[in-house]
């Protein structure tokens, strides 16, 4: 079965290919056919049977308990957002099954402020669309310009990656972070879409993707090697868009005072704002 039909086998597989023997007491014992733990020694260290394990990543079985899958989790070495995402995985877990696209608008007022920001600043839909975007963000990377998809410029677009020196981490944290928003609702063709793009022309899209890793985006320190201003470091923050479910306010700022305020300045010095861009919606319809 696939992630699309059995997405609870597909992730406690993963997962358990990427717990190593030693990193739940098992003694090392020569060559093993398998990367990580055989499912007979995660059904014993969560003390459930080999079977009911087996028919649990088979998809046989798709309604076990919160206390297995804790016990698994526990084995597994899942953190807590690890955990809350498996949860949404069993097969009673509320999901929604769309024909259409789902809808995203950014709110007027999101728009005004995005307008009276003097940092680089943008609006990025669930699966990492740019929905809006002021001047200064636009001059600090052109993947952020209306209609651009953050994702597919990230894994496809040279440019892009020469833009970004920690390009390794950054895609690990925009999969963790499109793993954690998607959840169980894998039916969402804008989804569907993006994801089999990337699967078939990105190969460090595709190891990446099999990880099967969870991770929220927080506060963070982004460097970028900018054509015009060199090494830039800002701070990035992700803010939620009150009544508009999935939509995120995204800003790049500097330490006060440092060298990348000044590079900053000078980059939004050098940027010709343009009028209307920032109120275009990339809706999908």
């Amino acid at each position: 079965m696939s992630e699309t039909t059995n997405p609870l086998g597909a992730y406690l597989r993963a997962r358990r290919e990427l717990v190593t023997p030693q990193q739940v007491g098992i003694p090392d014992g020569g060559v093993r056919r398998v990367p990580g733990l055989r499912r007979e020694e995660v059904a014993m260290l969560a003390g459930i049977s080999a079977d009911y394990y087996l028919r649990l990543e088979r998809g046989r079985d798709r309604n076990p308990s919160a206390q297995v899958l804790e016990s698994i989790a526990r084995v597994l070495n899942l953190n807590d957002e690890h955990v809350s995402h498996l949860l949404t995985l069993v097969a009673d877990a509320p999901r929604q099954r769309r024909r259409q696209p789902r809808k995203e608008t950014v709110p007027p007022g999101a728009l005004k402020l995005l307008d009276s920001l003097a940092q680089p600043a943008f609006i990025e839909g669930r699966y990492f669309d740019v929905l809006a975007s002021n001047a200064l963000a636009r001059a600090l990377s052109p993947g952020l310009n209306v209609g651009g998809n953050q994702l597919r410029d990230l894994f496809l677009d040279q440019g892009e990656q020469a833009l970004q020196p920690d390009w390794e981490d950054l895609t690990e944290c925009f999969i963790a972070n499109l793993r954690q928003a998607v959840g169980n609702d894998i039916d969402d063709p804008r989804f569907i879409e993006l994801t089999g793009q990337l699967s078939l022309a990105s190969p460090r899209f595709r190891q990446l993707w099999a990880r099967h890793e969870v991770r929220g985006q927080h506060g963070t320190l982004v460097r970028f090697d900018h054509p015009q201003v060199g090494e830039l470091v800002l701070n990035r923050e992700r803010l939620s868009i009150g009544g508009a479910d999935g939509v995120m306010l995204v800003v790049f700022h500097p330490d006060a005072g440092s060298s990348d305020a000044e590079k900053l300045a000078l980059l939004a010095s050098a940027s010709v704002p343009t009028a209307d861009p920032s109120h275009e919606l990339q809706s999908q319809d």
